[in-house]
């Protein structure tokens, strides 16, 4: 295969340290003064960056990032993916979307074989997923059509296994999905089906673990999904309306349920079943992959796990091959800003804690786990505390500042890419004043970063992947009012649609660039603005960079 080379670009002499990309992940400038932890928090670093250095703000979502309308949030995942590659791909949400509508999905070989696994033993056909519309991880819609899909071929015993969302869509919003779904279900069952919800619980206590960061959570979906073991309930609705009043948590931390009938629980996996994760998102479902698919597994005991028919929604690693069959093809991505670097023999450091680790590396790099040179490319993960997240607004941010400064300072580097991950991760509670204090600290970090960046002659790119911490209140779609309930603010945990920023601190700037006052501009423009500031022009199927030449 032909290397493909950058180009030096004139007109612009490299600065002789690094260029830094610091991504703050989930803060971006809030449309409303209410609500708005980054505005209220106390940010006086990001102050002076915004009074001295050039900056614009960037699309963050929608189609600006690959997603099927501008209605749709953007999320880590795709925003990663969106500066990584430097250009707009279809993302798993409109790929699975126009996948199901044209029927590819279920014209495929892996639909098929576990369509005729569930009629050839008359077996029982499993989904588990994030039952919401979130789109982030999963949507509703895509279980629907699976289901529909499935029927229509003559499968007639199907279970779901509902992971709870609050996180992605409204806190306490489980219902506005479970409801109509088990009504819909009961519609199947009353023309000759057998459809149930047969467990589920809140996406952050159970299943939906990632990174490593916390396999009980795993093990925790694994005994109820497949084993049937836990807390029974007649209903997912049951289930939901009562820990809701024994626990208070909101929906992504509900405890775990089975739904049983006559004592029994009504969709425990077993032999020649067959089993789809339905979310198209791979982070929060590869751990899940490999308890279903790795024969040599040690993370936790497993019990007897029933010999089964296994397929994702998505490949989510190519490179890792999970999980092994799938429905329908991943995007694309491919010639990143990693690969171009290493083609010229850049060194890089991608870093950040747990929860966000692999943001800067598998997604960065366009969904590929593997390095692209290991001598040229440096990853390192701060292990992330395991404990409630508004309980340690802080995170890692002073941990993950030492070990970037540790580079500036040696000059190690060239390109250095950063997540601080506190300001979506608190954001996701909905914990207003741990999200105010998570800001605080990442500003107070960049306030480490600017000096030594100063001092070293480098770039300091401040940006984000999307909003959060910026949108805190749910709003009433019609007036924008803030919705209240008990006389308190009903508050929101899933991201924005504002715009994120882009600041840049370059302190040997000596007029060789402006602003290329382009509104459209997303985090797209990211990549080739690193990669000008590296002194490289960018290639040209790539977003116009934030900067422009004369």
């Amino acid at each position: 295969m032909k290397i493909e080379r950058l180009t030096e670009l004139e007109g612009l002499t490299p600065r002789r340290g690094p260029v830094v990309l610091a991504i703050m992940d989930g803060v971006a400038y809030g449309a409303h003064a209410e609500g708005d932890a980054v505005r209220s928090a106390l940010t006086p670093t990001l102050d002076w960056l915004h009074q001295n250095c050039p900056g614009t703000r960037l699309k963050a979502h929608g189609t600006a990032v690959g997603m099927p309308s501008d209605d749709d949030m953007g999320n880590s995942e795709i925003g990663h993916n969106a500066i990584g590659c430097g250009r707009v791909f279809s993302q798993g949400a409109k790929l699975v979307s126009e996948a199901i509508a044209a029927g590819a999905l279920f014209r495929g070989p892996v639909w098929q074989d576990l369509i005729e696994n569930s009629l050839a033993h008359g077996s029982t056909l499993h989904f588990i997923g994030l039952v919401s519309d979130g789109n982030v991880h999963s949507h509703i819609d895509h279980l629907r059509g699976l289901i529909k899909a499935a029927v229509h071929a003559g499968v007639r015993r199907i279970r779901v296994h509902a992971l709870l969302d609050g996180r992605d869509v409204g806190e306490t919003s489980a219902l506005d999905y479970i409801d109509p779904l088990e009504a819909e279900l009961e519609a199947l069952n009353a023309r000759g089906a057998d459809c149930r919800i047969a467990s589920g619980g809140g996406r952050m206590v159970i299943t939906m673990d990632r990174y490593g960061a916390d396999w009980d959570m795993v093990r925790c979906g694994w005994d109820v999904h497949v084993h049937g073991r836990g807390r029974t309930f007649s209903s997912a609705h049951q289930a939901i309306v009562r820990l809701r009043q024994e626990t208070g948590a909101i929906d992504q931390d509900l405890p775990a349920f089975v739904v049983a009938a006559d004592g029994e629980p009504v969709g425990p996996i077993q032999d020649h079943d067959s089993v789809v994760i339905f979310n198209f998102r791979g982070d929060r479902a590869m751990e899940l992959c490999n308890a279903f698919e790795v024969d040599d597994f040690s993370k936790f005991d497993r019990g007897r796990r029933p010999p089964v028919r296994f397929a994702g929604m998505m490949q989510y690693d190519g490179d890792l091959n999970i999980p092994r069959r799938y429905l329908v093809d991943p995007p694309g991505l491919d010639r990143t800003v990693g690969e171009f670097l290493c083609n010229e023999g850049v060194r890089q450091l991608a870093i950040s804690e747990t929860q966000k680790f692999g943001h800067v590396t598998y997604f960065f790099n366009g969904n590929r786990s593997c390095k692209f040179d290991e001598d040229l490319e440096e990853y390192v993960e701060i292990r992330s505390d395991n404990v409630p997240f508004d309980q340690r607004p802080a995170m890692k941010a002073a941990e993950i500042t030492d070990r970037v400064i540790k580079s500036i300072t040696r000059s190690d580097c060239r390109f250095i890419r950063m997540n601080f991950p506190n300001g979506d991760m608190v954001g996701h509670t909905g914990n207003f004043l741990a999200t105010e204090i998570a800001v605080e600290v990442v500003d107070l970090c960049l306030g480490r970063l600017v000096p030594a960046v100063r001092a070293a002659g480098g770039v300091l790119i401040v940006t984000a992947d999307h909003g959060n911490a910026d949108d805190m209140y749910e709003r009433d779609k019609k007036s924008g009012d803030v919705i209240t309930a008990d006389g308190r603010r009903k508050m929101k945990t899933c991201h924005s649609l504002n715009r994120v920023p882009c600041l840049i601190y370059d302190p040997d700037f000596n007029g060789e660039y402006g602003l290329g006052g382009n509104d459209a501009l997303g985090i797209t423009s990211l990549a080739a603005t690193c990669i000008n500031l590296l002194g490289y022009r960018a290639p040209e199927d790539y977003d116009p960079a934030v900067i422009a030449f004369p």
